[in-house]
């Protein structure tokens, strides 16, 4: 009997070793400087916020509670974010080197539209580094019936007489890939 696969965020939680933080930090980074440089920060600087990011994550994730909560470690690592862009951009103004971007008062608030394409982006970008990160768990027929399904949106009867397979198969293909994709992103994407 196969144990069920723990979701990153399970073992970072549970036994945090090297290559889970590596990967979370892969997973994170290129989305996060997206989020930086969107502030008006400059490519320098979002890459020290960055790791002071990181960093944060790091020393208070053991004693993060997500506690069943939808968005929870996306609000989290949002808050974590948006406090830094915060402190940078107030920092700058008591140096005399500029003003916040516009729309910095948004970021404060969980219900601003700016903090709901945050929300989506994140899902999105997620979604998709996550899908990358499994696709080598899958025979390649399962993997294009999947995509063919989710990804392209043809349903799956056209997908079964295009790669060959049952109309059963191609949906069992595509419940095996979300099923993966649901426990590796367990508590990151709501």
């Amino acid at each position: 009997m196969s144990e069920t696969p723990l979701s990153l965020l399970d073992r970072l939680r549970s036994d945090p070793e090297e290559a889970s933080w590596r990967r979370l930090a892969e997973l994170y980074s290129p989305f996060i400087l997206r989020q930086l440089q969107q502030q008006g920060i400059s490519s320098l600087d979002a890459e020290d916020l960055l790791q002071e990011i990181l960093l944060v994550v790091i020393r208070e994730l053991p004693e993060f509670d997500h506690s069943g909560r939808k968005g929870a470690f996306r609000t989290w690592i949002r808050g974590i974010t948006v406090h830094r862009i915060l402190g940078y951009w107030r920092s700058r103004r008591r140096e005399g080197n500029g003003s916040p971007v516009p729309n910095l008062e948004q970021l404060e608030d969980p219900e601003s539209d700016l903090n709901r394409v945050w929300d989506l982006e994140h899902d999105r970008y997620l979604a998709q580094r996550l899908l990358e990160g499994i696709e080598s768990e899958f025979s390649a027929p399962v993997w294009r019936s999947f995509h063919r399904q989710v990804i392209e949106g043809l349903p799956a009867a056209e997908v079964a007489e295009e790669l060959g397979l049952t109309v059963n198969a191609v949906l069992i293909a595509k419940s095996r890939v979300l099923r993966r994709l649901r426990q590796e992103g367990r508590g990151l994407i709501d």
